[in-house]
């Protein structure tokens, strides 16, 4: 059974759905999730926060009925993190609930056949009710937990993300990978 603050938070990000414009949106979901997670009270039920040992864990929270935005917690456990990536067109508000998360944010600065050059822009560390938004085409980052205990984070996304494109560093930049994206048990 779903705890009545998490109940409100799905009511939010419903009436943030609503907006069309994905700016205003993005900004109304930022607000709820930083509204709900500041309030101080778990609202998370605890199989959702168990770290993976093998690579950080994400797991489906909500998925709106009508497609029109996805939430996720994921769970970074002692030196997680991931590869530069995007997030496949979708925007996504991400907040952190437990702990402290680095975020990397890049530019694309070329893309010459296969390879993509990338300058790193700004570093933030976020602690739990901090929240950021990345839309399409400014969604280039990199996350990692910036602890040494394990750190929980929410994130909605713009519909379901079930793949995403990463960079992987090679000599001369960066190569493009799409990786198929799954649900941590």
């Amino acid at each position: 059974m779903e705890s009545p603050l998490l109940q409100e938070l799905i009511a939010l990000l419903d009436e943030a759905a609503d907006i069309r414009a994905t700016t205003g949106c993005c900004l109304a979901v930022k607000e709820a999730l930083e509204k709900v997670v500041l309030s101080g009270k778990d609202f998370i039920d605890d199989h959702y926060l168990t770290p993976n040992p093998s690579r950080y864990a994400r797991r489906l929270l909500h998925k709106d009925p009508q497609g029109r935005y996805a939430a996720m917690v994921m769970v970074w456990d002692i030196n997680q993190g991931t590869a530069l990536h995007d997030h496949a067109g979708l925007w996504c508000v991400e907040c952190v609930y437990r702990g402290k998360i680095k975020v990397v944010s890049y530019s694309l600065d070329a893309q010459d056949g296969e390879r993509y050059r990338f300058t790193p822009e700004r570093t933030v560390f976020a602690g739990p009710g901090e929240a950021g938004a990345l839309i399409p085409p400014f969604d280039y980052h990199t996350m990692e937990n910036a602890l040494d205990v394990p750190a929980v984070t929410l994130h909605v996304y713009g519909g379901e993300m079930n793949w995403c494109n990463a960079f992987i560093p090679v000599t001369d930049g960066y190569q493009l990978e799409r990786r198929q994206l799954s649900y941590t048990a």
